[in-house]
C-alpha cells in the first residue's frame, strides 16, 4: 500500500482490526520513509453473476429486486426481518459459489422458492404463483397438495428417526 503523504511504495501494518458489521478490515498503517500514519479500510470484492433473463436479456444480479420479491411474498407473514436477511445471504453466497459468470433467472427464481419454502408456506405458495404463471385454482390446489404431502413425508421421517 502506498502512503498517500510522500507516496512511498511500501508501508508497514501497525494494527488490524475486523469491523464485523460491514465486513471489513480496519488497518493501521504507517509509512516507514515520512513516519505518518493513516488508516485503510478492506473488504473483499465478491462478484456476483449476472442474470440472464428469459427473454434473453442480461442484468446485473441485484440484491435489491430479490429482497423486494421475497419481501411482497412474506407480506404480513410470520418471518423475522433477521430470517429474511440470512435468506438472502444464503441466496447470495449460492450464486456466488456457483463459479459462473452468468446464470439464468429460472435458476435464481428456483432457489428463492427453496428458501421460501423452508421459512413459510404460504410465501412460497405465493412466489410460486407468480413465478410459475398460476393460470388457474386447479394450479394452486395441485401445489398445495404437493406441500402437504411433502410436509406429511417430513414428519413420518421425523417419528422414525426419533424411535430408532
Amino acid at each position: 500500500m502506498y502512503c498517500p503523504f510522500c507516496h512511498a511504495e511500501d508501508t508497514k501494518v501497525v494494527d488490524s482490526r475486523l469491523f464485523r458489521e460491514e465486513n471489513q478490515t480496519r488497518r493501521r498503517r504507517e509509512c516507514p520513509d515520512c513516519k505518518e500514519r493513516f488508516t485503510t479500510y478492506e473488504s473483499a470484492e465478491l462478484s456476483l453473476p449476472r442474470i440472464i433473463k428469459s427473454d434473453g436479456r442480461r442484468a446485473p444480479f441485484s440484491e435489491e429486486k430479490l429482497r423486494s420479491g421475497m419481501l411482497r411474498a412474506l407480506e404480513k407473514r410470520p418471518v423475522s426481518a433477521e430470517q429474511i436477511e440470512a435468506a438472502i445471504a444464503r441466496l447470495k453466497r449460492k450464486a456466488m459459489t456457483a463459479g459462473e459468470r452468468e446464470m439464468p433467472s429460472s435458476q435464481l427464481g428456483e432457489w428463492v422458492m427453496e428458501e421460501l419454502h423452508q421459512l413459510d408456506q404460504v410465501a412460497y405458495v405465493r412466489f410460486a404463483s407468480v413465478y410459475r404463471c398460476f393460470q388457474d385454482i386447479d394450479e394452486f390446489r395441485k401445489e398445495i397438495s404437493r406441500l402437504t404431502r411433502h410436509a406429511k413425508t417430513k414428519r413420518k421421517r421425523k417419528q422414525n428417526h426419533a424411535e430408532n
